[in-house]
């Protein structure tokens, strides 16, 4: 029971009565003070024939009189400090018709299911065979590279700290970055993974119509391994063209726009894969993102899942924007293709977009297509410590379980265009 004095006490000589907040003494004064209350700006009446009388005049402060009003000053220079934005109705891009942006931090409630009808794309489970195929020849695969990567794990979770245990977003990048070094080893035997580079913290933009609404996506997304040459394609003319008689799931009622930001200002073709023209490595490889790289903002495993097909999508549809136009087209003369990794350490999930189409507006026609592995687990514990309950031994410190299969997609996906 916390302790306090009496909240009233009438002094001796008259007055008024003094108030005192209760004490509480099992915790600190800053967590059970309040902040005060918000002040009411007083509404000024004005009255005709009875002006108040001011110190305006007289250039100084004088008690008993009032406080002039000044009108509003403006500068006849710009001064970013001060800046005010006008209203948007007055934006020279102000538009009637809203359009909604998908953006880094978009948390979308359908998920994959609804990134599959903004993008108007079929899902296919599990990657295409002869991607697989690749990682299993024994002349594409790297010497010991189990053990390799067992040691990739461990600097990962246990040598790359001088902390007792290092956070999920180091960690992870960290895993990230040694399984990346390790498939860079086989440039000698492949030279064409020499004509690729890693870009990060680049914009992209890209916009279409779906149904009559307009969407936008734009942003910063994770590491972009950038090529001179473009992904093969994963699916033949054939295949493509079956794709008319696939039925895009409904989730009705929920409107597709849920969850995505509805703006009234802005460029209606707004269109940048975030390069310039000029620019050596034009061709979007593999996108990898990092699940709780932003502590600030944290996605589900479905909603990062649709993450991760938005923005393959975005830089598929930027870079056909820039091969065929911006004027839909029925069918790619040469689809394009943009692959996908997202891990948070342990789980990685693994996504193959192709591109067939640009006509997004209605649900019928050609449709794209997405190969989609989720929750594929590299290993099962990295334990600092083991793991004890009833004095028995129920994980023992260091990594356990470990799953080669997992890797081996990982560099399928990276050695797809350079065999």
């Amino acid at each position: 029971m916390s302790l306090h004095r009496s909240a009233s006490r009438l002094p001796s000589h008259g007055g008024v009565v003094c108030l005192q907040a209760r004490r509480h003494f099992s915790v600190s004064r800053c967590l059970t003070a309040k902040a005060p209350p918000a002040r009411k700006p007083r509404e000024r009446v004005e009255i005709p024939g009875l002006e108040m009388i001011t110190y305006g005049e007289r250039m100084h402060y004088v008690p008993g009189l009032a406080k002039p009003v000044n009108p509003h000053w403006e500068r006849d220079y710009k001064d970013p400090r001060y800046y005010r934005a006008p209203p948007a109705h007055e934006m020279p891009l102000y538009k009637d018709k809203p359009c909604y942006v998908y953006n880094q931090r978009t948390s979308a409630l359908e998920g994959v299911c609804q990134a599959l009808w903004l993008t108007k794309s079929k899902l296919i489970s599990g990657l295409p065979p002869h991607l697989l195929a690749l990682a299993a020849n024994p002349a594409n695969q790297i010497p010991d590279q189990d053990e390799r990567v067992q040691n990739a794990i461990k600097h990962a979770r246990f040598w790359d700290t001088t902390e007792e245990r290092p956070s999920k977003e180091k960690y992870s990048n960290t895993l990230l970055m040694n399984l990346l070094h390790l498939c860079a080893t086989l440039q000698s035997s492949h030279p064409a993974i020499g004509r690729r580079i890693l870009a990060e913290k680049y914009s992209l933009a890209a916009t279409w119509k779906r149904g009559y609404d307009l969407f936008q996506i734009r942003g910063q997304n994770g590491l972009l391994h950038n090529c001179m040459d473009p992904l093969p394609e994963v699916s033949g003319k054939q295949e493509v063209a079956d794709t008319a008689d696939h039925v895009l799931e409904s989730f009705y009622p929920v409107s597709p726009s849920i969850d995505l930001q509805k703006v009234h200002v802005y460029k209606e073709e707004m269109n940048c894969s975030g390069f310039r023209g000029d620019y050596p490595y034009p061709h979007a490889h593999t996108l990898y993102f990092m699940e709780g790289a932003d502590a600030r903002w944290k996605l589900l495993p479905e909603q990062f899942r649709a993450k991760m097909v938005m923005f393959s999508f975005g830089n598929a549809l930027a870079r056909a924007y820039t091969l065929y136009g911006t004027q839909p087209q029925g069918i790619l003369d040469s689809p394009v293709t943009v692959q996908a990794v997202g891990t948070n350490g342990r789980i990685f999930q693994f996504m193959v977009f192709q591109l067939n189409t640009t006509d997004l507006s209605g649900d019928d026609g050609i449709k794209n297509q997405l190969w989609l592995e989720k929750d594929v687990e590299l290993y099962d514990f990295a334990k600092v410590r083991p793991l004890i309950k009833k004095k028995q031994v129920k994980v023992p410190a260091g990594l356990a379980g470990y799953k080669p299969e997992a890797f081996s997609k990982f560099l399928a996906l990276y050695l797809n265009g350079a065999v």
